[in-house]
């Protein structure tokens, strides 16, 4: 028997028990071995503080996962902040991004893909689990690759929790800013275009393109001395090989991101899009 046996808090109506025993199967978790800081007791809890963004087809959401503060001993894996990323509810949402992203993925359930083309109920609720799914899967590989992008820690359904990135101190919690929102040095300008450009070529070389590449879908982590991107919203994914516009949508990427560089004191050594080309 634990001590967890002996202490059962009455939940909030923003809390729920973990959901980490729900997602046993190993396709459901994280790469392993699991970051010392993932919460992986039975009896954790997981607290709603609030929400991080909206989105056309997702939300992401706060949360703290955690021990009950009288089992706290202090050691790493006790209590963290995560990011919950919601798929809407397909009745509430159309998953209308264009086809061109998915060209050449494959789908392995038939009866998925006939009932997402035919738009039925079935198939909403498919497409908002295969683009929690895609994501979650992406993540996963780029993470496995040292390319930075946030931990993905489990997947359930149509919520993908994930390595929240930001700072929490007396302050309070606090996310890491849009690379959009920030006002960097000429010198920070260059190493980040430095950083982001070898991003984007080792997932080339992995033979894939974010596919919606731009200051918007950066973050700079604050958690660091010396703050470097971290590249998030991956759900639209596209094989670089399979996808006849994978180039294109590659080439799209590499000038969205020079652009705004540039324009910010990254030198043109630094943001020329052909050089980011594989």
């Amino acid at each position: 028997m634990t001590p967890i046996d002996f202490f059962l808090p009455e939940l909030d109506d923003d809390q729920r028990w973990s959901t980490w025993p729900e997602t046993a199967h190993t396709l459901d978790r994280g790469p392993q071995p699991f970051p010392a800081w993932v919460v992986q007791h039975d009896g954790a809890i997981d607290t709603e503080l609030g929400i991080l963004k909206t989105g056309k087809e997702a939300d992401a959401f706060l949360l703290e996962r955690g021990l009950p503060q009288e089992l706290c001993t202090g050691a790493p894996g006790e209590v963290t902040l995560l990011v919950a990323k919601r798929y809407r509810d397909p009745d509430q949402v159309t998953f209308h991004r264009s086809s061109a992203y998915t060209e050449g993925r494959r789908t392995k359930d038939s009866r998925e893909a006939r009932a997402i083309a035919k738009g039925t109920a079935f198939g909403r609720k498919a497409a908002a689990g295969q683009w929690a799914r895609t994501e979650f899967d992406a993540l996963g590989r780029l993470w496995e690759a040292g390319i930075p992008v946030p931990y993905p820690v489990q997947i359930q359904g149509t919520e993908l929790l994930m390595e929240f990135i930001g700072t929490d101190d007396e302050r309070g919690a606090v996310a890491a800013p849009r690379l959009q929102e920030t006002r960097p040095s000429a010198d920070e300008a260059e190493r980040w275009a430095r950083h982001l450009r070898e991003a984007v070529a080792e997932m080339a070389r992995m033979g894939l393109v974010h596919g919606d590449l731009s200051p918007y879908n950066v973050l700079i982590d604050t958690r660091q001395t010396e703050p470097d991107p971290v590249i998030i919203d991956v759900p639209q994914v596209i094989d670089l090989i399979a996808n006849p516009h994978g180039r294109e949508f590659l080439e799209r990427d590499c000038r969205t991101l020079c652009t705004w560089l540039r324009a910010h004191g990254a030198p043109e050594s630094a943001t020329d899009p052909e050089d980011w080309m594989p």
